[in-house]
């Protein structure tokens, strides 16, 4: 098979040429009716921030398919913790797996749901939340100059003796050269401030540090514009994307999050004049 062509590079003058163009995008895009078609929606569903990371956790990690299906599962899972993801997590016992016997979505298992909760649970018995914990592993991976998000993965699968292997793959690595789509989703909706989506119910870390959470729409879009170069969508080029979209704005990079995936999974188009790529 002949070998696909050299992608081209936006330049930063023709990239400026496109920050009003996302911007607006995004702007249409990151409204409060966008909640209730997205995973999101389960954080905005508590008032008390342990529930809310819990469930964002759970939803983020659970974030793969279609949304509606996912938002459905999400929903499954939630109901059968009686909608109280906190208490169930810190009553949660080897006597109770049966609540998870029968559920599932994509390869999730209910041993894996099992191995999940018990994780949360000692964290919470070890931090005073759930954000305590990651402000840790940020901080070390600041120490060790490693990808924070590595730190994480390396410790999440410390805390508990009772979870299975195949547990771990739920769970993205960095270090692993994954992209870390769901956890960098988690931690925008976490992270950012002053957002119409976005609960922002953390401060262990800027906005300006989050990456792109990189699926195959945003990908395809930012190949298609001139905004990454590698055509593996993995954390190099979650890495190259974020550099991009940080010139346009270094204070919020992920905010693009929305405008891209609009272009890609929403119906929103740019001009063809400002397509650089065949993809």
């Amino acid at each position: 098979m002949p070998e696909k062509p050299h992608l081209r590079k936006r330049s930063k003058s023709a990239l400026f040429e496109l920050k009003p163009l996302l911007d607006h995008i995004n702007d249409r895009v990151e409204q409060p009716d966008y909640i209730p078609k997205d995973p999101v929606q389960f954080m905005h569903a508590f008032n008390d921030k342990r529930d809310q990371e819990i469930a964002g956790f759970l939803a983020a990690t659970m974030a793969w398919g279609r949304r509606d299906i996912v938002v459905a599962k999400v929903n499954e899972l939630l109901e059968r913790m009686r909608y109280s993801p906190f208490e169930f997590v810190m009553s949660y016992s080897q006597s109770k797996f049966s609540v998870f016997r029968g559920f599932k979505h994509r390869t999730f298992k209910p041993i894996d749901m099992h191995g999940l909760v018990l994780t949360l649970q000692e964290i919470y018995r070890r931090y005073s939340d759930f954000e305590a914990f990651w402000h840790e592993c940020y901080q070390t991976g600041k120490a060790e100059s490693r990808p924070f998000l590595g730190v994480f993965h390396e410790r999440f699968f410390m805390m508990s003796p009772d979870l299975a292997t195949r547990t771990r793959k739920h769970v993205s690595n960095p270090e692993n050269g994954s992209p870390c789509k769901r956890l960098y989703m988690f931690l925008r909706w976490t992270i950012r401030k002053n957002s119409p989506v976005d609960p922002g119910i953390w401060s262990f870390m800027p906005p300006s540090e989050l990456q792109i959470p990189l699926d195959v729409h945003v990908a395809r879009q930012g190949r298609k514009f001139g905004l990454i170069t590698r055509r593996t969508n993995d954390w190099k080029t979650v890495n190259e994307l974020t550099d991009t979209l940080a010139i346009l704005n270094p204070d919020d990079p992920a905010r693009y999050d929305y405008a891209l995936f609009g272009i890609g999974a929403l119906d929103y188009s740019l001009p063809m004049k400002f397509h650089l790529n065949k993809v």
